[in-house]
């Protein structure tokens, strides 16, 4: 049951993405190929309402929660080869957020607004920011 004004995001393994630049190009590529930018998944999220209040998917990268995007629409889809799919249409704005060690999963996971990381600024904006590989080893020594 949908809980009205409660926001919902999305947690999801950005498969094959190597970091956030990478991950800012593929989808560049993928919203001038095929506007609007959107994502493809097997389900439709039951708390679509949620999501649609002002939701995000938070993307993990390398086994880590690190960047997300606001989800603009949800809608029924088909893949190329006809197969029924979801569409998640995401405002092509990354923003940064400081980044968390995830456990790998299938598919997307429901994230509450206060288990979600603090924005750190939208991706390429974020003035003395260490470059993404630094920043991860220094997390992983338990220095940030």
């Amino acid at each position: 049951m949908a809980h009205i004004g409660v926001v919902l995001h999305l947690t999801k393994l950005a498969v094959g993405i190597r970091d956030r630049a990478h991950l800012a190009s593929v989808q560049a590529r993928r919203g001038l190929a095929d506007p609007p930018l959107r994502h493809l998944t097997r389900s439709h999220p039951r708390r679509a309402p949620e999501i649609l209040a002002g939701g995000s998917i938070y993307w993990v990268i390398g086994g880590l929660l690190s960047v997300r995007q606001r989800i603009l629409a949800i809608t029924a889809s088909a893949r190329e080869d006809g197969t029924p799919c979801t569409a998640l249409y995401l405002d092509p704005t990354l923003v940064a957020i400081v980044p968390r060690p995830v456990k790998a999963f299938q598919g997307w996971r429901y994230l509450a607004p206060a288990e979600a990381p603090a924005d750190v600024g939208v991706l390429g904006d974020v003035p003395g920011a260490l470059p993404e590989d630094l920043e991860r080893v220094l997390r992983e020594l338990c220095l940030l």
